[in-house]
């Protein structure tokens, strides 16, 4: 649209030259239409707004603003030309459903980032408890937390380690040596009654 604003001296402005008339000092139009591209887009302003129209409109508007106000009405125009029923109304439509469009997907990445993220924590909380499983009930771990019971501690000394090293050979040969030397001692106690009964018999016989 900027190539379409006049210069206001010279030749008509676009909008005279359209409407076949003289292009007067003070033209509301000239400084938006140019001569040259200015009849056309002229003409479909023309067609649905009526020039004087315009012309009223564009005097009630102050003067820093026309020319955003031209564009507008220039544009709504060509929808109108275009789209007789809604005009530029089916382009905001248009407009208005990609938005909710684009809502929609990134509502749905949201949620799938969302998911995705509980679905990660999830799997971390479930490998951790694994671990921690793992530990309580390996025996082999240091860091066992299963409850020994007394007998289960009376079971797992080291008797190996109070008996100074020795073997499981030896400590059999000690408890065999024992075993015999009672049995010595018993047989030597029997054998020294025998004696001594024999003793006081010959005695007896003696008197």
């Amino acid at each position: 649209m900027a190539s379409a604003i006049g210069n206001g001296c010279g030749s008509p402005c676009g909008a005279c030259k359209f409407l076949r008339r003289k292009c007067q000092v003070h033209c509301i139009f000239a400084p938006y239409f140019s001569s040259q591209q200015g009849p056309l887009i002229f003409a479909s302003i023309h067609k649905v707004f009526g020039a004087s129209n315009v012309s009223k409109l564009l005097l009630h508007i102050p003067l820093q603003h026309r020319c955003d106000a031209v564009l507008t009405i220039a544009y709504e125009a060509q929808a109108r030309i275009r789209d007789p029923v809604y005009g530029c109304v089916s382009h905001i439509f248009s407009l208005q459903q990609q938005v909710a469009c684009l809502q929609a997907q990134l509502m749905q990445v949201k949620a799938q980032l969302a998911q995705n993220m509980l679905e990660s924590r999830n799997l971390e909380n479930q490998q951790w408890s694994g671990n921690v499983a793992e530990q309580r009930f390996n025996p082999f771990c240091l860091t066992s937390m299963n409850p020994i019971s007394p007998q289960s501690s009376i079971d797992s000394i080291d008797y190996g380690s109070i008996n100074d090293g020795m073997s499981m050979q030896d400590v059999q040969s000690i408890e065999d040596f024992s075993i015999q030397d009672c049995s010595k001692e018993i047989s030597y106690n029997n054998d020294l009654g025998e004696l001594q009964e024999l003793a006081l018999r010959m005695m007896r016989n003696y008197n």
